[in-house]
């Protein structure tokens, strides 16, 4: 969907396919016809955008054809749907049966998480619709926190500079602008948007900036305003927001509360869970296992659907995402215009949607309660 900011600047919003299992170009085709086309036809709007996944070897695969990736952008096209995102920070498996930890992998320490990026960022140039200047590409936050030592930072940095160059060459060689966006996430080198305003101070060129994801805001208990405004005092673009929802356990020393969060534990993804003041775990499974005293609110990197409030007395972190939006679209000024909704954890909720007609339902939901907040912001639908 596209609106219109009070300042002229079109906005996308889209939602990310991550939540769906497709890992070749015959399963992307089939989730278009599965899931995108009746998330449109449910919207009743003209043009769905899409936040697309490929894994490293359909990326690879649509880089060197360049006549594929055109192939695939007039499917979207026939099916009402457009790409100005792709979501690059799962290289592969994003759907397996266990996830956790092999998503950061490989990371930007290897010249296997460069190339994969530069391939998505290809591809992009080649979806993009014609009337669209600027595309976006988010990955991953350089790695894990662990190891890190001065030699990996070393190689991080040198990827990420060859990056810059590779962005800038496939704008000359094909007149369309991509940029990268890294993502701050809780756990890894960079774990929050003030340790990327710090920690990516070297990123210059204008190609490669930041990726807000702002679940990940809420579970370092991070101001959206003042997260913000920080990246921008940097100097980094914010190339990306996703919109999405951390869980929040107000009392988690409440054994009703242990008892709700229990639910929430499961195998595929890792939930890394913070404490209000008192620091943070890897996984939900170590909090209630009391790595965490448990004396302050809790928020768990568990992405919640926009839409609706998990079963009391628990919470979702909508107020967080409310905020964000305020400040990125409220003022005079879109500070964005790439706006992804990423609830990729459907399938591991505790009540899932039971059929392909549920998860079209919930993702079109999501949608609509972003798309009410932007025009309540004073933002207007483009139809």
């Amino acid at each position: 969907m596209r609106l219109r900011h009070p300042d002229g600047a079109t906005i996308h919003l889209s939602y990310c396919t991550n939540v769906h299992q497709a890992e070749d170009l015959d399963g992307i085709l089939a989730q278009l016809d599965r899931f995108a086309e009746p998330v449109r036809e449910r919207l009743d709007v003209p043009v769905l955008g899409l936040g697309l996944w490929l894994a490293a070897d359909v990326a690879r695969a649509l880089a060197a054809d360049p006549g594929a990736a055109r192939r695939l952008g007039a499917e979207l096209r026939t099916r009402g749907l457009e790409v100005v995102t792709l979501n690059a920070f799962p290289y592969q498996g994003f759907q397996s049966p266990a996830v956790k930890k092999r998503v950061y992998h490989p990371d930007w320490t290897t010249p296997e998480r460069l190339r994969y990026t530069l391939d998505a960022a290809t591809v992009l140039a080649h979806l993009l619709p014609a009337d669209v200047a600027e595309g976006s590409v988010s990955t991953l936050p350089l790695a894990w926190r662990d190891p890190w030592d001065f030699g990996r930072a070393a190689l991080a940095r040198g990827h990420l500079a060859d990056l810059a160059v590779g962005l800038a060459a496939l704008s000359a060689a094909t007149g369309r602008i991509v940029r990268v966006g890294l993502e701050p996430e809780p756990g890894c080198v960079l774990t929050t948007a003030e340790d990327a305003a710090k920690g990516l101070a070297f990123l210059y060129t204008g190609w490669v900036g930041v990726c807000v994801d702002v679940c990940h805001l809420a579970v370092g208990f991070e101001d959206p305003h003042a997260a913000l405004a920080g990246l921008e005092a940097a100097g980094l673009p914010i190339v990306k927001v996703q919109a999405s929802c951390a869980m929040e356990a107000r009392d988690p020393a409440d054994p009703a509360t242990l008892r709700a969060l229990a639910d929430y534990q499961e195998p595929r993804f890792l939930h890394q869970t913070g404490e209000r003041g008192a620091g943070s775990v890897d996984d939900l499974d170590q909090a209630i296992g009391g790595r965490l005293p448990g004396r302050a609110p809790w928020r768990v990197h568990y992405h919640l659907p926009l839409h609706a409030q998990p079963r009391p007395p628990l919470e979702s972190t909508s107020d967080v995402l409310e905020s964000a939006l305020d400040a990125l679209f409220g003022g005079p000024t879109a500070r964005t215009r790439h706006l992804e909704v990423e609830t990729y954890t459907w399938h591991v909720l505790p009540n899932p949607p039971g059929s392909d007609a549920g998860l079209v339902a919930g993702l079109a939901a999501e949608l609509a309660w972003t798309r009410d907040h932007l025009l309540a912001l004073g933002l207007k639908e483009v139809r």
